[in-house]
């Protein structure tokens, strides 16, 4: 008597073997996932924060104080994936580099934790989540969204080419003002709008050469590009002069906007902040140039409160 020929197991009976062997892959799972995040520098949300902040006086401004709320829980959720996607290009182009430098040398993919491959992986699929909450906006978002996807992917050669790849990050955190203002009015953004993206380019010059102070010495080893070293030793001055230029492009954004005693009251605020990261720069160390850098996260948040008073009152 033959045999008949064995019937192929249900996807229900896969499943349950699967979730009956669970406890043996878990663990791995759980690591594995662990490296993602710490590419994705989800451990680290300074650099998701100081990319919101502009984006959230954008939305504010484009709304007269009051923006669609799915407008901006769509934006909100596009920075938090967009900044994950540049950090893990970042790592990608780099990894044969960060391996040199002191703060980055534990990166997972400069520590071999994480593969190339997987990294490519992982940012197709950031990309393509991107995507999709660009297609949830207006079209203008939508054709504004392929300018940020390209400079959010080219950014990292910059610092290869050119001594001010800190002018080409603003412009890619920046571009998330034009988008913001897009997908509350539906309209090309007016002036104002760009007046803001300039602002924002002019801030994340100011804290990404502080960023690029940490690494300096580093950097100059293995040839490395950026604002810290082009401005030497008067990277100091420069900053001050830039920082004074962010605060006089703030109080114009202020009187166009209409924005009342508040908001001027925060500029205030602002020029206090920048008073105290000069003091951290003082001795240019890399601890206190780290110090000026996360600092700006206040700066952002005073300013956004002073736009939210503005309109309240």
């Amino acid at each position: 008597m033959t045999n008949a020929p064995r019937k192929p197991d249900s996807l229900m009976r896969r499943l349950d073997r699967l979730w009956q062997r669970w406890p043996v892959y878990a663990p791995t799972v759980r690591a594995r996932l662990g490296q993602y995040a710490l590419l994705m520098r989800w451990d680290r949300p300074i650099g998701a924060l100081l990319l919101l902040w502009p984006m959230l006086w954008a939305l504010w401004l484009a709304g007269n104080g009051r923006p669609n709320a799915g407008v901006v829980a769509v934006f909100v959720s596009g920075v938090w994936v967009m900044r994950s996607a540049g950090c893990v290009i970042n790592d990608y182009l780099d990894r044969h580099v960060d391996a040199f430098v002191e703060r980055t040398r534990d990166r997972p993919l400069a520590a071999g934790r994480v593969l190339p491959q997987e990294a490519l992986a992982l940012f197709g699929l950031l990309m393509g989540v991107a995507l999709v909450l660009a297609l949830l906006s207006n079209r203008m978002t939508l054709l504004l969204a392929f300018g940020g996807a390209f400079l959010a992917a080219t950014y990292p050669l910059m610092k290869r080419y050119t001594h001010l790849p800190q002018v080409y990050l603003g412009a890619a955190f920046g571009w998330a003002v034009p988008m913001a203002w897009a997908g509350q009015t539906g309209q090309f953004p007016p002036p104002l709008a760009w007046l803001v993206f300039l602002t924002a380019v002019v801030w994340a010059v100011i804290y990404d050469t502080q960023y690029a102070m940490v690494d300096r010495d580093d950097d100059l080893k293995i040839g490395v590009k950026s604002t810290a070293i082009l401005f030497g030793e008067q990277d100091r001055a420069i900053l001050a002069a830039l920082q004074g230029l962010m605060v006089l492009a703030l109080f114009l954004i202020g009187r166009q906007a209409g924005l009342g005693w508040p908001y001027f009251l925060s500029l205030a605020g602002v020029v206090a902040l920048f008073a105290y990261q000069q003091r951290l720069m003082r001795d240019r160390s890399r601890a206190g140039a780290f110090a000026a850098f996360r600092n700006n996260n206040w700066v952002g948040g005073v300013v956004f409160a002073g736009i939210l008073g503005a309109y309240l009152v």
